[in-house]
Order: C-alpha cells, then structure tokens, then sequence
C-alpha cells in the first residue's frame, strides 16, 4: 500500500526552502521570531536542528509519510545582544548541511523554550520584512485527524469547482 505524503497538510506551514529563501534576500535584517504574541528575546539560540523522515498509521488506517526538519530555539535573553541576522540563521542551517541531509520541501517545525518551561511545537507563517526586520510568526502545531483534514480539503475544492448540486455529478459540464 502506498503511503499518503502528507508533507503539506497544514495550509500556513512553510518549507524550509521557503524560510532559507526569504532570508537569503535580507541577510543583513534581524531575524525575529515571534509566539504567544510576543518575540523572541534578542539573545535566543539555534539549539539544535534535525531531519526526520517520518512513517506511521493514521486514525483511518491509513498510512502516512513525510519528512520533517525541527529547529530548537532557546528564547533567552543574554547579555547585550540583540536578534541574529537572517544571514547568520541561514549560515547556521547551511552549516548543517554540510552534516545533516536537509529536504528544502520538508515540513518545519520549530521547537521553542525559555529554558524553564517545557518545549512547544510550532509551524511558521511566510517570513515578512517590516521596519527593517524579518518576522516569522509562529503559531502553536495542533494534533489534527489526517482523513479529515483530506475529507475537509477535497469539499473546499468541490465548492470552489462545481456550480452547484446536480444529479450523479459533482461539476458542471
């Protein structure tokens, strides 16, 4: 049985190609993440990142792969200094390259804790330039029931496609 891709399920996630190539054209920007509303202290770290490539079973027996990239952001505030430039973020993802095989289409998540409270998963909006800076906002991941995201996906495709109910068709000829 073929698995499901089911990479891009969540409409507002981005790639990781798509964070790298926005920050590639402002590398001289702070680089701002935001969460619960508020942004990142200006001395937050890239802890860790790591790929995964992902295999199970939905709720409706379905199986399911995808692959996955995860960046820990430790929000703390150190000293003087303020938000990393998008170039030295992309520079510190591109460095794991050279180690870690990346997927630029994987789905991302990020991983963000002060240190005292327990880490939350997060998915990215599309990055924005505004007052000088780039910002990302982030938003909590929720659990979420596959078949029904797919079963939800395919109506709003029929609605926006048909013109209307008709017998034994779903679309207008």
């Amino acid at each position: 049985m073929n698995a499901i891709d089911n990479s891009k399920m969540q409409k507002d996630d981005i790639t990781l190609g798509e964070l790298m190539g926005v920050l590639a054209a402002a590398k001289d920007s702070p680089l701002v993440f935001y969460y619960g509303g508020e942004p990142v202290k200006p001395g937050y770290h890239v802890t860790e990142v790591k790929a995964g490539q992902f295999s199970a079973l939905d709720c409706g027996a379905n199986p399911e792969a995808w692959s996955e990239i995860f960046i820990q952001l430790w929000d703390i505030e150190e000293g003087d200094r303020t938000h990393m430039a998008a170039g030295k973020f992309h520079a510190i993802i591109r460095k794991v390259t050279e180690h870690v095989k990346l997927d630029d289409a994987a789905k991302l998540t990020f991983e963000v804790s002060d240190g005292v409270q327990p880490m939350q998963l997060y998915c990215a909006s599309m990055p924005t330039l505004r007052a000088g800076a780039v910002h990302v906002e982030l938003s909590p991941r929720p659990a979420s029931c596959k078949p029904r995201d797919r079963w939800l996906a395919e109506q709003a495709t029929a609605t926006t496609t048909c013109c209307g109910p008709r017998a034994g068709s779903a679309c207008c000829a």
